[in-house]
């Protein structure tokens, strides 16, 4: 389940590095496993959200038709301090679940003073515990603690002033993992409705855009601890939208562009496949028991709010240097370059 996670981060991010942990032990806490899953995973699974909905735009002066723009940047959301951490006591785990401390890492916090939690339950009409350490964070291995995306994409230019904006990457990866992405924005100049105004360097636009990513992790047949797999895999599936009243200063140089408008999304996470658990029974006859769940976990996240960005481009010919900042939930950044043809 980490390397899934880090996966997506590495496949949105250009970035391969992955960590050996895995989080298929959360499984042994049984009924409590989905609520300490989605404690632990849901503060980057909002933050991919708000990051997949930054960069749609850096102007909003639309091409002329059939003009277009290729773009290639990065946007980063920032995870709160107070969401590097989960309270257990405070997320409805059962008496059957106790832990050495209240606190721990999510997956955005950092790699240690993790809990370590105990079952103890009944398996197959036996008593029986099993202790388990909480997986620790990924913050050292994201970008200035940001959960990072994509924003490439092309713009096209087409009649009555509008303008579609496509992101694509096939389903590409390796035997492990695959994974693929597909966005589409449409952006409305309206600058005309406003009588003499687009005799002026001011432009304004409404965007609408959507954006659906897909991995699949193939876990396989692997021995973790008191867990085993056998052909188990992991499906994350995030559909996001935004949408958007944007205006911009265009100056032959240099342009000023901003927005304010309202993001939405979800996620969801699957875990499938076969799960064996191994719980000791403090028989000496009969030391351990099992019990083989599949399909275990099912985990959706959604987010919205409004957000308010600000940003600056600066335009050499057809070459482009654009970043911007959004205020939200988790601020984002957004950074990239542009080549430009009207």
């Amino acid at each position: 389940m980490k390397k899934l996670l880090l996966t997506i981060s590495a496949f949105i991010s250009f970035n391969t590095y992955m960590k050996a942990q895995e989080f298929e032990t959360i499984l042994l806490a049984k009924e409590d496993a989905s609520k300490l899953t989605n404690a632990y995973v849901n503060p980057v699974m909002k933050g991919l959200i708000y990051s997949m909905n930054n960069g749609w735009y850096h102007t909003a002066k639309v091409h002329k038709k059939f003009g277009f723009d290729i773009s290639i940047g990065v946007n980063g959301s920032f995870i709160p301090s107070k969401d590097e951490i989960f309270d257990l006591t405070k997320i409805g785990l059962s008496d059957a679940t106790t832990y050495n401390q209240n606190t721990t890492p999510t997956i955005a916090g950092d790699g240690s003073d993790t809990a370590t939690l105990t079952y103890q339950g009944t398996v197959q009409s036996q008593n029986v515990s099993v202790d388990f350490d909480m997986p620790s964070g990924i913050k050292g291995d994201l970008p200035a603690s940001a959960v990072p995306a994509p924003s490439v994409q092309i713009g096209i230019g087409l009649p009555y002033k509008l303008e579609a904006i496509v992101r694509y990457v096939p389903k590409v990866g390796s035997d492990d993992t695959k994974a693929g992405l597909f966005g589409l924005g449409l952006k409305k100049e309206i600058t005309s409705w406003f009588g003499p105004m687009d005799k002026t360097p001011l432009h304004i636009s409404l965007l609408a855009a959507y954006t659906n990513m897909n991995v699949d992790y193939n876990i396989g047949n692997t021995v973790n601890g008191n867990v085993s797999t056998q052909d188990a895999s992991t499906e994350f599936n995030l559909n996001s939208y935004t949408i958007q009243a944007i205006a911009s200063i265009n100056f032959p140089i240099i342009n000023f562009y901003g927005g304010v408008g309202f993001n939405g999304g979800s996620t969801s996470l699957k875990m499938l496949g076969d799960y064996t658990l191994t719980y000791e029974t403090g028989n000496p006859l009969a030391p351990t028991v099992q019990e083989s769940v599949s399909d275990p976990l099912s985990l959706t996240t959604s987010v919205n709010g409004f957000n308010a960005t600000v940003g600056t481009r600066l335009s050499l010919g057809f070459f482009k240097i654009y970043g911007s900042y959004t205020l939200q939930e988790y601020n984002t950044v957004n950074a990239g370059i542009a080549f430009s043809f009207r």
